[in-house]
C-alpha cells in the first residue's frame, strides 16, 4: 500500500525550466486540494509571464538538437518513459485519484490508457515518411518531406491529468519537437510527476518544460505573442479555445484544439437494451461524467424509452459516490464547488421545465463535492441540460418516433466530438455512421477512446486529430522540393 504522504513528498513541486526545477520568479504558490476532503496537499509554483517565457527560451534553444536526434533514440526515450510508468502505476493512479477525485480503478485505467501513447508514439517516431516522384512533365524530381514544426505549447486541462499530458506529449517529443505544458491549476501534480520520469528515462534538458500558475491567461498571452513558438494545442471549453484561436491569429500558430462536446446517444427499438445500458453507465459516468466524450443527451425510441429507463436507473441507484481511495466507490467528487452549483442548476432548470428526477438530483453533504448520480426523463425541449455540456454525473432521457427525429435531434448541437448509437440493425448502423455529424462515434460501444485511433471533433469541437496514424502529424509539416 502506498503511503500518500509519502508519495507527495516525492512529486515536484517547483517549475520545470531547461532541465531545472526552479521557484516561480515571485516566489508565489498556489494550493492543490483533494476535492473529495478538501484537504490541501501541496503547493506549488505559481509562475508569471516571465517564467512562462523562460520556458519558451529553454524549448526554443533545445529546438535544433532535438529535431536533429535521431528517431531512433527519441523512440528509445519513449519507450523508456512507457517502462518507467508501468512500474509505477500504482503511484501515479493515487496521485490521480487525490488530485481529481476519480475512484482509483478508473485512474488506473489511465495510467495504462496514457501510457499506451508513450508507446504508440515510440513506435510512430521512426516512421515518419515522404515521397519521392518524377513530376509529371518529365523535368524534375518532386521530394516531399516531413519535419518537426518546431516549438509546442501545451495546455491540458484537470479531467485527465495523465492521459492528456501524454496524448500532446508523446507526439510532440516523438516528431522532434520541444515542448512547454502548461497543467490545468486544479491538478498539476500528475503532469509534474509525469515530467520528472522523463527525465529518469533520458529526455533531454529544455526539450520538455512545465508551467504551473493560476494565472493562466496572463502567462500564455506572452508565449503566443512569442513568433518562436509554432504550435498550440489545447484541450478545453469551448469558449477559452475560441479566445486562443484569436490570440494564436496574429502568428498564425498552427493549432490543435479538442474543445466540448454534447455528445448524444441514441437507442433505436431494435437495441440490446442490456448492452445500451452497460454503454450508458460507461458512457455517461465514466469520470463522474467530466469527459468532453461524457454521453449528455440520451434519445431513446418511445417503444423502448421506460424499459431502458428503469433498467438504467436501478443500475444508478446502486452507484457508491465517495472519495476514490475507498473501496467499492464508483463515482468521485466533482472537480470543485462550482462544478456542483453548475450541475445543481442544470438539473434544477430541467425539472422546473417538466422534467421527472428518477433518482439523484442533489448535491450530497461534504466535505467534499460531490453530486449525487442522477436520471432525468421527459427533458423538454429548451431545457439547458440538452445544450450545455453537463459535466456531471447526470443522464438526461428524452424519446423520439423515427430514425430522422432521432438523427436531427443528435444534430442540433453546435459540436460535434463525439456521438453513441445503439441498433442491431447493420444498415441503420451504416446509415447512421453517415447521417450523424460528429468526429467520433461509437456503434454499440459505450468506450471509444483509443490511443491508435484519431481523436478529435468537427464543428465547434475542435479542430485536428490527436493518437492514430493522424495524431503525429499534428507536430509535423510539409516541404516540398523540387530537384532539376
Amino acid at each position: 500500500m502506498i503511503d500518500e504522504g509519502e508519495l507527495l513528498t516525492r512529486v515536484p513541486s517547483r517549475l520545470l525550466i531547461d532541465g531545472a526545477w526552479t521557484d516561480a520568479a515571485t516566489g508565489g504558490t498556489v494550493p492543490v486540494t483533494d476535492p473529495a476532503t478538501g484537504r490541501e496537499l501541496a503547493r506549488i509554483a505559481d509562475a508569471s509571464p516571465g517564467d512562462g517565457l523562460a520556458a519558451l527560451d529553454a524549448a526554443v534553444a533545445a529546438q535544433d538538437s532535438w529535431a536533429a536526434e535521431a528517431p531512433r533514440r527519441r523512440a528509445e526515450i519513449l519507450h523508456q518513459a512507457w517502462r518507467l510508468l508501468m512500474a509505477r502505476d500504482d503511484e501515479f493512479a493515487l496521485l490521480m485519484t487525490l488530485e481529481m477525485g476519480k475512484p482509483l480503478a478508473e485512474s488506473g485505467a489511465e495510467v495504462r490508457y496514457g501510457g499506451e501513447f508513450l508507446r504508440w508514439f515510440a513506435e510512430e517516431a521512426t516512421r515518419v515518411a515522404g515521397r519521392h516522384q518524377r513530376n509529371p512533365a518529365g523535368t524534375g524530381t518532386i521530394v516531399v518531406s516531413r519535419r518537426p514544426v518546431g516549438p509546442c505549447y501545451l495546455i491540458t486541462p484537470w479531467n485527465f491529468p495523465l492521459a492528456m499530458a501524454t496524448r500532446k506529449v508523446a507526439p510532440a517529443l516523438a516528431a522532434g519537437c520541444a515542448v512547454v505544458i502548461k497543467p490545468a491549476e486544479l491538478t498539476p501534480l500528475t503532469t509534474l510527476h509525469f515530467a520528472a520520469l522523463l527525465q529518469e528515462a533520458g529526455l533531454p534538458a529544455g526539450v520538455l518544460n512545465v508551467i504551473t500558475t493560476s494565472a493562466a491567461a496572463a502567462v500564455s498571452a506572452p508565449i503566443l505573442a512569442d513568433p518562436r513558438l509554432r504550435k498550440l494545442s489545447f484541450t478545453g471549453s469551448t469558449p477559452v479555445g475560441r479566445r486562443l484561436l484569436r490570440q494564436a491569429a496574429d502568428t498564425v500558430l498552427t493549432c490543435s484544439m479538442e474543445l466540448g462536446g454534447n455528445a448524444p446517444f441514441l437507442v433505436f427499438a431494435d437495441a440490446d437494451l442490456d448492452r445500451a445500458v452497460e454503454g450508458a453507465v460507461a458512457a455517461k459516468f465514466r469520470n463522474g461524467g467530466q469527459a468532453c466524450t461524457a454521453a449528455n443527451r440520451f434519445l431513446v425510441h418511445e417503444s423502448v424509452a421506460e424499459t431502458f429507463t428503469e433498467r438504467l436507473a436501478t443500475r444508478v441507484r446502486a452507484m457508491r459516490v465517495g472519495r476514490g481511495t475507498d473501496d467499492g466507490v464508483t463515482i468521485g467528487p466533482l472537480i470543485d464547488a462550482t462544478a456542483v452549483r453548475k450541475v445543481d442548476g442544470l438539473v434544477a432548470d430541467a425539472v422546473r421545465r417538466g422534467a421527472t428526477t428518477r433518482c439523484g438530483g442533489a448535491p450530497l453533504a461534504g466535505p467534499g463535492t460531490f453530486y449525487a448520480p442522477t436520471v432525468l426523463t421527459g427533458v423538454p425541449d429548451g431545457a439547458a441540460i440538452l445544450t450545455e455540456e453537463i459535466f456531471g454525473p447526470v443522464l438526461a432521457v428524452t424519446t423520439f418516433a423515427d430514425e430522422d427525429e432521432a438523427v436531427a435531434r443528435a444534430n442540433a448541437t453546435e459540436y460535434g466530438l463525439a456521438a453513441y448509437v445503439y441498433t442491431t440493425d447493420l444498415a441503420r448502423g451504416q446509415r447512421m455512421i453517415d447521417r450523424i455529424e460528429s468526429g467520433m462515434m461509437g456503434l454499440n460501444a459505450g468506450v471509444i477512446s483509443d490511443p491508435a485511433a484519431p481523436f478529435g471533433g468537427i464543428k465547434q469541437s475542435g479542430l485536428g486529430r490527436e493518437g492514430g496514424a493522424e495524431g503525429i502529424g499534428e507536430y509535423l509539416e510539409t516541404k516540398y522540393t523540387l530537384i532539376v
